[in-house]
């Protein structure tokens, strides 16, 4: 170990990779291999690298720096997620999330990416087992739209949380990153720091810093620089001038990427588990792309510097830290209860409010699931009867001429009745089962949280 372990840095970048769709695909991707390939950051989350082509020469640049990569396949057309790593990767996943949007909405194409929650299990030479994640959060509807747009990215969250926390209580440090879609007091934002326990690095690197609120106007600069704007910025090539939702014109744009951190639960944590820290963050490629008056993308990035310490010891002594999920397999001899631990944190709860909103979305999607699942038969039965009056109808055609019409008005309602019928039972069916899974996991997880509160106060009167 080494001075320099004591500090991690880490970007997330939209990259905006879309082929045929985004704008000067290429040059931008070839301009951020050449940022990046001159960095020197340990760890790199990208979101939009959907062209493997691109990857690879992602991958080719930083490879000298960050040898350890790994792409990741969701859905139809993939994920778009890329992790690069200074560290050993031990471990690689990807967990799609049950909701992404609907496969009738071809434009938004969210269902057929299959958005995701991407992770790589590293080895640090001081922290151990270090879980990174990258996600990219569902996106229609953003956070002025209707409850029923809200809460695919609702359910997208609190999986999230759910994987951040896991990995936290079986001993491991935790850094996620990417688009989530929301601003900072967006519910899906709540639940994720909330329910994980997860830090926010760009609040703690600016304790000053709030979300802009009320009548505070900041200029396209102080958007960036003080508030962590990352999209929709009139200081962005390819979102100034684009039609805009009313809170990223009045604040100058949207701060939708993020990197989160959190330490190990405790237990298993001790008092002598190492402290990770972020100790500066800041918005990047902000500037247009070198001899090019575009962006190197539709978003900005997002750089983490995290310092890790622990007060009276020295974090680079194995024999002064205890790291509760070590990268290499403990001795035999270790024994768990020689190690000191503080008293426990009592488990991160949500808010009964937060639950409750969370709720009334996820049941107006249901309803709203219901009613659309509802129509699209109801086109499909349509069509069958239509079907039927053709095939009756073709014996008592007046002319020949008349067939070729008739055949492919046939193929056309064959191939809608088809579709509605997945849109409406197959792909109905399972948003219907989805959004019942996390409703009744929340109606669960508000019920223990009013016993254990009924229990405290029992308690506490007894």
């Amino acid at each position: 170990m080494s001075e320099a372990d004591k500090r991690l840095r880490l970007l997330t970048l939209n990259c905006w990779g879309l082929k045929y769709v985004a704008k000067h695909r290429k040059q931008r991707i070839a301009a951020i291999a050449d940022a990046l390939a001159a960095s020197d950051y340990d760890i790199i989350a990208l979101q939009e690298l959907w062209v493997f082509a691109d990857y690879e020469h992602v991958r080719a640049s930083v490879a000298s720096r960050l040898p350890y990569s790994k792409f990741f396949y969701s859905g139809a057309l993939g994920a778009g997620l890329v992790l690069l790593s200074k560290y050993p990767i031990l471990a690689a996943t990807v967990h799609p999330y049950s909701l992404n949007g609907t496969p009738i909405d071809i434009l938004d194409g969210d269902w057929f990416v299959g958005k995701a929650a991407a992770s790589i299990l590293v080895a640090h030479p001081i922290l151990g087992q270090v879980q990174i994640y990258n996600t990219h959060l569902f996106a229609k509807g953003g956070d002025e739209g209707p409850d029923h747009h809200k809460a695919h990215r609702l359910v997208n969250a609190w999986e999230f949380a759910k994987l951040a926390r896991q990995a936290a209580e079986v001993g491991r440090y935790v850094i996620a990153a990417g688009d989530f879609n929301s601003v900072p007091t967006a519910p899906p934002m709540k639940i994720i720091r909330e329910h994980a326990s997860l830090k926010d690095a760009w609040s703690d690197s600016h304790p000053s810093s709030r979300p802009p609120s009320g009548n505070t106007i900041p200029t396209p600069s102080e958007a960036i620089h003080t508030f962590g704007v990352t999209a929709d910025s009139p200081l962005n090539f390819y979102s100034a001038g684009k039609p805009l939702e009313p809170y990223a014109r009045k604040f100058q744009g949207k701060r939708l990427d993020y990197v989160f951190y959190r330490q190990p639960s405790s237990p298993p944590a001790s008092d002598r588990t190492p402290i990770l820290t972020c100790i500066d963050s800041k918005v990047v490629f902000t500037d247009p792309v070198p001899g090019c008056n575009f962006s190197y993308s539709d978003h900005f990035g997002l750089e983490a510097t995290f310092e890790i310490s622990l007060p009276g010891a020295d974090v680079t002594n194995p024999d002064e830290t205890y790291v509760p999920a070590p990268a290499e397999p403990r001795s035999p001899s270790f024994v768990l209860t020689s190690v000191p631990n503080p008293n426990p944190a009592p488990p991160p709860t949500l808010s009964s409010d937060l639950i409750t909103s969370t709720l009334v979305s996820l049941t107006a999607r249901y309803r709203f699931a219901q009613s659309q699942a509802r129509l699209h038969l109801s086109v499909f039965a349509v069509c069958l009867l239509l079907l039927l009056v053709i095939i009756i109808g073709s014996a008592w055609l007046p002319s020949s001429w008349i067939n070729p019409i008739f055949m492919v008005l046939t193929i056309f309602l064959a191939w809608l009745s088809t579709t509605m019928l997945y849109i409406g039972f197959v792909y109905g069916r399972w948003e219907l089962n989805a959004l019942t899974n996390i409703i009744e996991e929340l109606e669960i997880y508000r019920s223990s949280l009013e016993g254990r509160r009924s229990g405290e106060l029992r308690r506490s009167s007894g």
